[in-house]
C-alpha cells in the first residue's frame, strides 16, 4: 500500500517497525525474528533482511569507554536488517546507577529514532521482566510499536514439532512411539528448566542416540539377520527409544536431578 500511495504522489513514511517479543525459552522468538527479517527485505523495508543476535555481553563493556564502541559495532553489523537483543532487561541494572548498560540503552534509543529506516530493533525476553524493563526505560517502550507474545506450546503441539524434526532429519517415529513421547513431554513440562521446542530438540537427540544404541546392539553385537540392518532400521525411532526418557523421569529424584 505504501508503494501504491507513493506512485500516486501521496505522503508516505516508513512505519515504526521496532518490535518486542515476549515468551518463555523455546517458543520461537528467534525463529520468528529471522523470518521477519526476510519478510521485511521482500517488502522493501529492509536492505538485507539479516538478523544479528546480541546479548548484554555483546553490547555492554566492562570499563569506562568500552560500552559505546561495542554497542556501535553491533549496530553496524545489523544495519540494513534486524538487531535482536535477547533478554534485553539485563541491559539495565536498577541497583547500580553506574552500570554501563545505561550507556548502551541510550545509544540504542538514539539509533531507533534516527536510523529507523535502516535498522529494526527487536527486544526479546520474559514478559514480566520486559514489562519491568519498560517501566524503568519509558523511552524504549514509546519507540516500540509492535508487541508479540509467544505462549507456551501445548503437549500436542510439541508432539507435532517432534514429528517435523524427525522428518527433517530423515527419521520415522513409529505410531506406537507417539503416546510414549507425549507422556514424557507432559511430565517434563512440570519439571524445572522446561524450554518448549528446545526441550523437544534435546529429547529427539536422546531418542536418536537410543535408536543408534538399540540398532547397534541388535545387529552388531547380537548378530541379528547376519549383522545386516535395513534402511527402515536406520530410520526408525520406536516407543522404546522414548520410554528410556520417560523412565528417566519416573525413576529420578526430581528435587536433585537437573533435566536437559
Amino acid at each position: 500500500l505504501d508503494k501504491m500511495r507513493r506512485k500516486l504522489g501521496f505522503e508516505t513514511s516508513v512505519p515504526s517497525l521496532h518490535m518486542c517479543f515476549t515468551g518463555a525459552p523455546g517458543t520461537g522468538k528467534t525463529t520468528v525474528a529471522v523470518r521477519m527479517g526476510q519478510i521485511l527485505a521482500k517488502m522493501g523495508y529492509s536492505r538485507r533482511g539479516h538478523v544479528v543476535l546480541a546479548t548484554r555481553d555483546d553490547l555492554v563493556g566492562q570499563y569506562v569507554g568500552h560500552t559505546a564502541p561495542k554497542t556501535k559495532e553491533m549496530i553496524k553489523k545489523a544495519l540494513g536488517g534486524v538487531l535482536l537483543v535477547d533478554e534485553a532487561y539485563y541491559l539495565y541494572n536498577a541497583s547500580n546507577d553506574r552500570d554501563y548498560g545505561q550507556e548502551s540503552i541510550e545509544i540504542l534509543l538514539n539509533v531507533m529514532e534516527t536510523q529507523q529506516e535502516d535498522l529494526v530493533v527487536a527486544l526479546a525476553g520474559y514478559k514480566d521482566r520486559m514489562d519491568s524493563f519498560f517501566s524503568f526505560i519509558p523511552g524504549m517502550m514509546s519507540r516500540i510499536g509492535n508487541h508479540v507474545d509467544f505462549p507456551n506450546y501445548s503437549a500436542d503441539e510439541l508432539v507435532q514439532i517432534a514429528a517435523v524434526m524427525a522428518d527433517q532429519l530423515e527419521y520415522e517415529i513409529e505410531d506406537s512411539a507417539y503416546p510414549v513421547f507425549k507422556s514424557y513431554i507432559e511430565r517434563r513440562m512440570d519439571l524445572p528448566f522446561f524450554s518448549n521446542a528446545r526441550t523437544v530438540r534435546n529429547a529427539m537427540d536422546r531418542a536418536r542416540m537410543n535408536s543408534a544404541i538399540r540398532t547397534f546392539e541388535r545387529f552388531a553385537i547380537q548378530g541379528e539377520n547376519g549383522g545386516v540392518c535395513s534402511v527402515n532400521d536406520l530410520k526408525a525411532i520406536t516407543a522404546h527409544d522414548f520410554q528410556v526418557l520417560l523412565d528417566d523421569i519416573l525413576n529420578a529424584d526430581v528435587d536433585k536431578r537437573i533435566f536437559a
